[in-house]
């Protein structure tokens, strides 16, 4: 008999975890490999936030915490809701957890009983489907067209919904599309969401402040107040503050909510790391123009990305209006055989001969419930890019 659980044979491994593992693997061993697979800044965290780490520690703050977090950080998080959406919550409405993935998994964990379904359009993040069946609710993937920037309509929307859905999942800006939503594109799906007080709202706002052209994006309960009641709106440092390894999401919710993934939350890994959170106050409360010029640094990685990718063979990519990934179409490639004699039947054949033959690692569509694309980062370096991109050009053009 085996020891392992059953529910853990109903999810798998991460597939962006996978990827960046074998390009590290492949790169120990001597190769030359560029790996635009891992969705993570490549901006050192600010040295303010660093130094209010360090200085944490000289003043002793090593001890337990609030399983929720500490007053200080609490009530910087509510301060930083309410300064960038206008989103009033309290306190005592706001938990911080160990990375936004477990503010998700204390929600779904929390309220999700057998059978319960949660909408989730995609293409999605590797982890909402899975952390969803391991709580036994039942995940609905919705596809999102093309042609409307693979964001979710009302239509599609009114149409999963059944007397069974508990929740429905939004990411804006998305990973892995860089799609984002605008308060026009909201109200709609808040005109449906009206109509079905049954439905919960996880909006997942990561990459919020990660926008470029001047895109403003919006939030559900910013858009239409009376959806507060029932929404979690889900938000950290790691992105926009360059704090991946710092491990610190955080959520503001009805307090009935909150209360339920704190008691989880208390019996899982209590509070985090209490360094991390001193380092967490400094980022919300101190100075905020490194944003700004990361984003100007992140806006010119991605126009030079989408114009390479537009420039090689069987590619189509579109101009994503936020986070820092690129999703283009590789179907026009499939079907071929790659220059080192590999037939591409599929996504991942694709990105798996990209990464063997030209050192470049990418995570297949299929890993975002949406195949016959493919995910790229542009977190890293511009020559790096260019070179990456150079590689893929070449790979595409020796496609027989």
């Amino acid at each position: 008999m085996s020891i392992v659980a059953d529910r853990l044979n109903r999810i798998s491994p991460s597939q962006t975890i996978v990827i960046s593992t074998k390009a590290r693997e492949l790169k120990a061993q001597g190769r030359d490999i560029i790996s635009l697979s891992a969705g993570e800044p490549d901006f050192r965290t600010p040295d303010n936030i660093a130094r209010a780490a360090m200085k944490a520690i000289e003043d002793g703050q090593t001890r337990y915490t609030d399983v929720a977090g500490t007053p200080a950080l609490r009530k910087a998080v509510a301060d930083r809701f309410r300064q960038d959406s206008g989103l009033d919550y309290t306190p005592e409405e706001i938990i911080v957890s160990t990375g936004g993935k477990q503010v998700i998994y204390n929600a779904m964990m929390a309220s999700l009983n057998p059978g319960d379904e949660a909408i989730i359009p995609a293409p999605c993040w590797v982890s909402y489907p899975d952390i969803v069946t391991l709580a036994e609710g039942v995940p609905v993937i919705v596809p999102c067209r093309r042609e409307n920037g693979f964001k979710l309509t009302a239509e599609e929307l009114e149409a999963a919904i059944t007397p069974r859905t508990k929740w429905v999942f939004l990411n804006s800006p998305c990973n892995p599309t860089g799609a984002a939503y605008s308060a026009a594109d909201l109200r709609p799906l808040c005109d449906v969401l009206l109509r079905h007080p049954h439905v919960w709202v996880f909006t997942d706002d990561i990459y919020a402040k990660l926008t470029y052209d001047g895109f403003r994006p919006a939030t559900f309960v910013e858009v239409e107040p009376q959806l507060r009641a029932r929404t979690v709106t889900m938000n950290g440092v790691s992105k926009a503050y360059a704090m991946t390894g710092w491990r610190i999401g955080f959520s503001g919710a009805p307090v009935e909510m909150t209360k339920a993934m704190n008691k989880l939350q208390g019996q899982s890994t209590s509070n985090t790391c209490s360094i991390a959170q001193a380092a967490a106050v400094e980022a919300l409360t101190g100075p905020q123009n490194f944003i700004d010029e990361m984003v100007t640094t992140y806006q010119a990685r991605r126009d030079l990305v989408v114009e390479m990718l537009n420039a090689a063979e069987g590619l189509q990519c579109d101009k994503p209006e936020g986070a820092f990934y690129v999703f283009p179409s590789v179907k026009e490639c499939l079907g071929k055989t790659s220059p080192g004699g590999r037939l591409l039947k599929t996504d991942e054949d694709f990105v798996t001969a990209l990464l063997e033959e030209e050192g470049v690692a990418a995570v297949h569509g299929s890993a975002f419930m949406y195949p016959d694309y493919m995910r790229i980062s542009y977190a890293t370096d511009t020559a790096s890019l260019r070179e990456a991109c150079t590689r893929i050009q070449r790979f595409c053009k020796g496609l027989i």
